[in-house]
């Protein structure tokens, strides 16, 4: 059984003058099918258009606030910021957060097999969750609840949630390579910090460091997971600040780098 849609409404900060909108973008299209399966006369609509919308709303709302915010910042890093934050690895996060799947309306066949815990059931009743408030409140609600709940949230860790949806970006060290590059800022380097744990079952911790001032640590199970968790940190925080000028020191000498 699916909680009571008010208690939602108070998590989202959004009160709904049509409600009907807010239940729309919580069915699935499995109950509106066993609707129809059971007779035309009283036919359901499932969440699939709105969801539709609601995709193209979050695009241009987190491509907008990411042009406010960072104006100094070139394209490409927009662009892989952006990707990182539409992913359905990070709404999932955010759709976890609002406990979504409490919410939703399933036919007897989702519900059955946990359709209040799949991952895409809930990306996707987010993207109708979104395109709804729009509807219901216009631009500035969907700013708001965007704000709040996707750009302003943390990273999600897919590792961590245990999802099988992968992020947008999957090779930080890359990544955090080319925004250094693009700001004229030292090369990352990697280094191994901490070995500890029996030989079959270690974990390790890795630094990066750009030039003097920019490190970051991570630990795990490998040395590339581990390599990659530092990385994304400090990719994650560099996008979150303004662009600064190179110093121009060049790099202390360190340990060969972590392949």
């Amino acid at each position: 059984m699916r909680a009571d849609t008010a208690s939602l409404e108070l998590r989202i900060s959004h009160h709904f003058s049509d409600p009907e909108l807010l239940r729309r973008a919580l069915t699935h299209s499995s109950l509106a099918n066993e609707s129809r399966t059971a007779g035309p006369s009283s036919p359901l609509n499932d969440n699939e258009q709105l969801e539709f919308l609601g995709d193209s709303v979050l695009g241009f709302l987190i491509a907008e606030a990411l042009v406010r915010r960072f104006p100094g910042s070139r394209e490409g890093e927009l662009s892989r910021l952006k990707a990182h934050l539409v992913s359905a690895a990070h709404l999932h996060g955010v759709a976890r957060r609002l406990d979504l799947g409490s919410y939703l309306e399933l036919g007897r066949s989702e519900e059955m097999s946990g359709g209040r815990a799949k991952k895409t059931l809930l990306v996707d009743g987010l993207e109708a969750v979104i395109a709804a408030i729009y509807l219901d409140g216009g631009l500035d609600a969907a700013q708001t609840f965007v704000s709040t709940h996707v750009l302003d949230a943390p990273f999600s860790s897919d590792e961590d949630a245990g999802t099988d949806i992968q992020p947008a970006i999957t090779n930080f060290k890359s990544a955090l390579q080319e925004l250094a590059q693009s700001r004229k800022l030292p090369q990352p380097r990697y280094v191994i910090v901490k070995e500890r744990g029996p030989e079959h079952s270690k974990t390790f911790t890795v630094e990066v460091r750009i030039g003097k001032e920019c490190t970051g640590q991570a630990d795990g199970r490998t040395k590339k997971i581990a390599a990659q968790r530092a990385a994304r940190g400090v990719y994650e925080r560099m996008m979150l600040e303004e662009p600064a000028e190179s110093s121009g020191v060049p790099q202390a000498a360190s340990p060969p780098a972590v392949s």
